[in-house]
C-alpha cells in the first residue's frame, strides 16, 4: 500500500513540474506564432535591424511572415522571421528576385539568410521593379 502512495506522489510532482515549465514557456512568449502585425510593427523591426533606418514605404506579406521596406534615401530592406526573432537585411544588386503574379521570392545573395516568398498582392510588381534598381554592393547610400 505504501508503494502506491509513493508512486502517486511522484506522479503529482511530475505533473506539477510539467505545468511549471509550460507556464514559464508561456510567460516568456516562447513557441508563439510570431507575425508582423502591421506597417508600424514592420517599421519598428526595421529600425531595430539597421540603426537609423526609417521606412517611408512598407509592403507586408499577407500572412505576416515578412516585409519589404524603403526609406527616404531609397534603401530597401527585407525583413523575415528567424525562429522567434526577426532579421533584416539592406538589399543591394546581389538580390535575387522572382515575380510570380502576387508573389515575390527574394534572396539577398547571402546563403545564411536564405530566400523568402512574400505574398504582396498588387504591390508585388511595383516592388519587383524597384529591386531591379538597387545600388551595387559596397556603394554608400544616402
Amino acid at each position: 500500500m505504501g508503494g502506491i502512495w509513493i508512486d502517486l506522489i511522484k506522479l503529482a510532482a511530475s505533473a506539477i513540474a510539467i505545468l511549471a515549465v509550460a507556464g514559464l514557456v508561456r510567460w516568456m512568449g516562447l513557441g508563439a506564432d510570431v507575425r508582423i502585425r502591421n506597417a508600424d510593427h514592420a517599421r519598428f523591426l526595421a529600425s531595430q535591424a539597421a540603426d537609423g533606418f526609417e521606412a517611408v514605404d512598407v509592403a507586408l506579406d499577407r500572412a505576416g511572415i515578412g516585409a519589404l521596406l524603403r526609406d527616404a534615401a531609397g534603401r530597401q530592406m527585407l525583413l523575415r522571421r528567424h525562429g522567434a526573432m526577426w532579421v533584416g537585411r539592406l538589399l543591394d544588386d546581389r538580390v535575387e528576385a522572382r515575380l510570380d503574379r502576387d508573389f515575390l521570392t527574394i534572396g539577398t545573395g547571402e546563403q545564411t539568410f536564405g530566400k523568402i516568398t512574400l505574398h504582396l498582392g498588387d504591390a508585388a510588381q511595383v516592388w519587383a521593379a524597384g529591386l531591379r534598381r538597387l545600388p551595387a554592393s559596397g556603394v554608400a547610400h544616402g
